[in-house]
C-alpha cells in the first residue's frame, strides 16, 4: 500500500504527469524537460526527483547533464495505459515544443558540421591514435581472419567519405549517408579518387535510413552516437536494415568529462558505457559484444561494439 501511494503522490501533479510523457518517448536530459515544460531547471529537477523516488524514471548523469529516461516498464507500462485510456491526448502539445527543441539543435548542430566539413578528419582524431581505431574497425568485420566481405555496406554519418574509403574494397556495394552537404562534396571527392566505383554518398537522415527492411548487410556507426539526440532509436533504425547474418559496428568515445565538447563540438553525449550499448543492441534484436577497447591517456578513450543479426536458419531454430 505504501509504495502504491508513493507512485499515486508522485503523479498528483500535472507537471510530473507531463515529464512521464515525455520521457516515454525519448531519454531527454533535464534542461531539454525544463524548455518544454517552461519552467527552471531547479523545479524539474525536483519533480524528476519525486518521479525517481518512486521508480517512475531513472537518471544518469553525463557531464554537467543529467538525463532521465522512463523508470521500469513492469512498473509503467500499466501506469501509461491507464493515461492515454483516460486520456488520449495527453502529452501532445508537449510533443509539439519537444519537436521544435530537438530542431533547433538540429539545426545548430547542421550549421556547425557546415562550417567545420574541411576539419572532420581532425575532429575523428580528438581521441585515441585513428590509425589504431581504423585498424581495430578492419579487425572487428573481418571474422576469425577470414577476410568475410561486408556485403551491402551502410556508412551512418559518413562525414567526409573516410569509413567508405577504408571498407569499400571489402563491400559488394557501398552506401555513404549524411545530412550535410558539405561533407557529402568531400565525400564524394575522396571515394572518385580512390576509384570506387561501386560506392555513392547521398543525403540521409540517421532517424530514418533511406533502405526498405533487411537490405543491408554491414551498417557502420563511427563517431555518430554521440552527436545524437535518442541514440537508442539511432541503434534501433540501423537494425531494422540489417538482413539476416547483418553486422552493426559502434565506433564511438568512452565515458569521459570533456563537458566543453558540448559546445565546441556539438557532442550531446560524453560518451557511452559498454553495458548501456549492449542494452541498446540486444533491444534492436541484436546480440552485441564489446569488438575492441581503446583506452587513452586523455581521456578520450575509444570503444568498438558489435552487433549481429542471427542469420534465417538460426532464427527459423530459435
Amino acid at each position: 500500500m505504501d509504495r502504491l501511494l508513493t507512485i499515486l503522490r508522485a503523479l498528483a501533479d500535472p507537471s510530473r504527469v507531463r515529464i512521464l510523457l515525455l520521457v516515454r518517448r525519448l531519454e531527454l536530459a533535464v534542461g531539454e524537460i525544463a524548455a518544454v515544460l517552461g519552467q527552471s531547471q531547479p523545479r524539474v529537477s525536483r519533480h524528476i526527483k519525486i518521479l525517481a523516488d518512486a521508480g517512475l524514471v531513472a537518471r544518469a548523469k553525463e557531464g554537467a547533464w543529467v538525463f532521465v529516461r522512463l523508470g521500469d516498464s513492469g512498473l509503467t507500462a500499466p501506469l501509461l495505459a491507464a493515461i492515454d485510456a483516460l486520456a488520449g491526448d495527453a502529452g501532445d502539445a508537449d510533443r509539439a515544443r519537444l519537436a521544435d527543441v530537438r530542431a533547433e539543435r538540429a539545426a545548430a548542430a547542421d550549421a556547425w558540421f557546415a562550417a567545420h566539413a574541411g576539419e572532420w578528419d581532425r575532429e575523428r582524431s580528438l581521441h585515441t591514435n585513428e590509425a589504431e581505431v581504423e585498424a581495430a574497425i578492419v579487425a572487428a568485420l573481418d571474422a576469425e581472419g577470414e577476410g568475410r566481405p561486408l556485403g551491402r555496406l551502410v556508412d551512418v554519418g559518413t562525414g567526409t567519405g573516410r569509413m567508405i574509403e577504408l571498407l569499400g574494397a571489402r563491400a559488394a556495394s557501398a552506401l555513404g549517408l549524411d545530412r550535410s552537404a558539405e561533407m557529402l562534396r568531400l565525400a564524394r571527392s575522396r571515394i572518385e579518387a580512390r576509384g570506387l566505383a561501386h560506392a555513392e554518398v547521398r543525403h540521409g537522415d540517421m532517424y530514418a535510413l533511406p533502405r526498405p527492411d533487411a537490405s543491408v548487410d554491414t551498417v557502420v556507426l563511427h563517431q555518430v552516437l554521440h552527436f545524437a539526440d535518442d541514440p537508442a532509436a539511432v541503434v534501433a533504425e540501423a537494425a531494422r536494415v540489417l538482413a539476416p547474418g547483418g553486422r552493426l559496428l559502434i565506433v564511438d568515445l568512452m565515458p569521459h568529462d570533456r563537458e566543453a565538447l558540448r559546445g565546441e563540438r556539438r557532442h550531446v553525449r560524453l560518451g557511452f558505457a559498454d553495458a548501456q550499448i549492449c542494452d541498446w543492441l540486444a533491444a534492436a534484436g541484436l546480440s552485441g559484444r564489446v569488438a575492441a577497447q581503446l583506452p587513452a591517456p586523455d581521456g578520450l578513450g575509444v570503444s568498438l561494439w558489435l552487433g549481429e543479426l542471427a542469420a534465417l536458419q538460426e532464427r527459423q531454430a530459435a
